[in-house]
């Protein structure tokens, strides 16, 4: 059977392998960005402790057809994909091999049973967001992390130049009457919600913007990205250094299960609005079926058992354990289909997703 044919059969084969030694090796896996002698040894590593911990945990009986699968896959292993990551499952009735888009940490499991939630629990939490500092005639655009802002853009308003077609008279520094400043803040802040719109489609993060409380009022006002803007800042910030703006957001940052959550509600209700949102059990399976799904959603203690009734449908109304196609728990399932047609998965809190029937799926849009 091929690795890669697994879906939907990998969960149900969970309460089979229950009791026999199932590995579960997950690590980060760029051979394109270092080399593949490097990613080799790394894997070599990993199974060479696997198979230490399986001999001293199982008999020699029960780990020698594990350790045959874990060398089996370890010779079928794509080193030209650009995947960020791997993880590779094997027991004495399975093999599997899952290319990962995101990074994770390194984790060796070796158990009675797998659990397929690992692959998420096991993302970095890299912090990435966008921090927009804004006066009346300029700005400064920033991508941050948990350590360093890098400046990407800077823009200076060329308010003779570009907007003095647009009034009645040149205005020198803004000087002049108050109607006419307003005018040109409101181009300029207009422009700029235009540019960070076009960031935000390569960087989709969540955004900081720094201004006077003028300036932010203004900007809220004009702004066409508001769902992705997780906190205006009142100051005058303009020129200050990259330390300093971290100092400043340090506060917000350190909330960022909150900022982060919040961002992908807002995601979702985007997404909802586009038409391109499945929410519930069965529609969200029926989607991550089709290979629709670039993000999953789904409350971090969320299961809920199923039949089967075919491909892309399952019901959960009649779910029994006798009956032969009955998924123990569908949110597993799909979160594996989510994650190997290349898409995304991320826990939110209990309670988050009510309206969603604590599961929603952000569609390629």
């Amino acid at each position: 059977m091929n690795k890669n044919s697994y879906t939907g059969e990998f969960r149900e084969l969970v309460n089979i392998v229950r009791y026999h030694p199932a590995v579960s090796v997950i690590l980060p896996f760029e051979p394109h960005i270092s080399s593949k002698s490097t990613a080799e040894l790394r894997l070599k590593n990993a199974l060479s402790n696997v198979e230490k911990q399986l001999y001293k945990e199982y008999t020699s009986e029960r780990a020698l057809p594990v350790i045959i699968k874990l060398h089996k896959l370890l010779g079928s292993i794509n080193y030209n994909n650009f995947k960020k990551s791997i993880a590779i499952f094997a027991s004495p009735f399975i093999e599997k091999i899952i290319y990962l888009d995101f990074e994770v940490e390194e984790k060796i499991v070796v158990d009675d049973s797998f659990e397929i939630r690992d692959l998420v629990y096991c993302k970095k939490q890299v912090k990435e967001y966008l921090v927009l500092v804004l006066s009346a005639c300029s700005s400064e655009l920033y991508i941050g992390n948990c350590h360093k802002l890098a400046r990407i853009k800077s823009n200076v308003s060329d308010h003779l130049s570009g907007y003095k077609n647009d009034v009645p008279e040149t205005v020198e520094n803004f000087s002049g009457s108050s109607h006419q400043k307003e005018i040109l803040m409101d181009k300029f802040l207009h422009k700029m919600d235009q540019e960070l719109g076009i960031i935000l489609n390569a960087y989709p993060f969540p955004v900081f913007i720094m201004g006077t409380e003028r300036i932010n009022g203004h900007y809220k006002k004009i702004t066409h990205n508001n769902s992705r803007i997780s906190a205006y800042i009142h100051g005058s910030y303009t020129g200050a250094s990259e330390k300093d703006i971290l100092k400043v957001l340090r506060p917000y940052t350190n909330e960022w299960n909150k900022i982060k959550q919040s961002d992908l509600l807002h995601q979702a209700d985007k997404a909802m609005g586009a038409g391109k949102l499945s929410s519930g059990i069965e529609n969200v399976w029926k989607a991550a079926t089709q290979k629709r799904g670039r993000l999953l959603l789904v409350e971090k203690d969320f299961i809920c058992v199923a039949v089967k009734v075919c491909d892309e449908v399952i019901n959960t109304a009649d779910a029994n354990l006798s009956n032969p196609f009955y998924i123990k728990d569908a949110v597993d399932d799909i979160i594996e289909k989510v994650l190997e047609s290349g898409g995304d998965v991320e826990f939110l809190e209990n309670g988050a997703l009510p309206k969603y029937g604590q599961i929603a799926l952000i569609e390629y849009y």
